[in-house]
């Protein structure tokens, strides 16, 4: 069997409506479709791994509102094992995504339970740990009771013999490096994009951005660059993996989306320069569909789709 991963991250409910291109205030604007899609990190990330075949579970929280029942329903029917997520009495976490015609989004978000979600000690427990062989957090500045905690639970699940993976997203907050500093060391994997790399380090370029966080203790580093793949820097190599033509949608979730094909092709036993090509793929698959993980094919089919499309020049 295929060990699997535990992930702890945020769960969202998008509401995304296409395409937004201005705002009119006190009018109206019709738009071409509004859809209601699960999102954030932790469940899109997660919701990738367990359509790929790969054993997933999650760690979050939701709502005991009807957006909350729906959020657990789409992880389910995805395959994530949902029996650590709590229901807690406040709103499930909501964005709201505006989508331009060329698939870049602004968000209003509701954050709700993420608010309240991992104030106390996630407990890496051997009966929570079971089938695992990876710990993963997705985006700990987006929940404020994690943020403290990312550096201790990285090193209590590296104690268990987990490997590790940490996916920074953006911080709203502006404080970046000094949250997330302390994690690097005990991350072995960390996933960024090229906005949160210059954030981190002060500069876009992928080889300077990979060394300055490795001299801040990175190991292994995966760069984000949406269109144009992604820039792979670990013990064994450095490679810049082209991504795929296709006509963007919508971009929301693309990079969670990366992040879990990335993994779950590592726990398949592929070497990272495939696990970069299958998770460019199913980075373009995501980018073609409204919502965060409506894209998403099986292993099966996202390796069928590869077989027939055309990768970008690479630069």
């Amino acid at each position: 069997m295929i060990p699997g991963v535990l992930c702890a991250g945020n769960i969202v409910m998008d509401v995304l409506t296409r395409p937004v291109d201005e705002i009119t205030w006190g009018g109206t604007r019709w738009v071409e479709s509004i859809t209601q899609a699960l999102g954030g990190n932790g469940a899109a990330t997660s919701a990738t791994i367990a359509m790929l075949g790969v054993p997933a579970r999650l760690i979050g929280a939701v709502g005991d509102d009807l957006l909350g029942t729906a959020a657990l329903a789409r992880l389910n029917e995805c395959g994530v094992d949902t029996r650590l997520i709590e229901r807690l009495h406040s709103n499930t976490a909501t964005s709201v995504a505006l989508v331009r015609s060329d698939g870049t989004r602004a968000f209003l978000h509701q954050p709700g339970v993420g608010r309240l979600i991992f104030s106390d000690p996630i407990p890496l427990t051997p009966q929570n740990t079971a089938g695992c062989a990876r710990f993963h957090i997705g985006n700990p500045f987006s929940l404020p009771q994690l943020r403290p905690r990312v550096p201790g639970l990285l090193r209590d699940a590296a104690a268990l013999g987990l490997s590790t993976s940490l996916d920074t997203a953006w911080d709203a907050l502006g404080e970046w490096m000094k949250v997330l500093a302390p994690s690097l060391p005990h991350a072995g994997i960390l996933f960024s994009n090229e906005d949160e790399a210059r954030m981190l380090t002060g500069t876009a370029d992928p080889s300077l951005a990979a060394a300055r966080l490795r001299e801040a203790g990175a190991t292994n580093i995966v760069l984000k660059l949406g269109e144009n793949g992604c820039a792979v820097f670990t013990s064994e190599g450095e490679w810049h993996v082209p991504g795929y033509a296709v006509t963007a949608i919508d971009s929301t979730g693309a990079g969670d989306c990366f992040a879990g094909a990335y993994l779950a092709a590592l726990q398949r036993n592929l070497p990272h320069a495939e696990a970069a090509r299958i998770a460019n793929a199913v980075g373009a698959l995501n980018v073609q569909a409204m919502g965060g993980t409506t894209g998403l094919l099986s292993w099966e089919e996202t390796l069928a789709w590869m077989a027939t499309a055309r990768q970008r020049a690479d630069v």
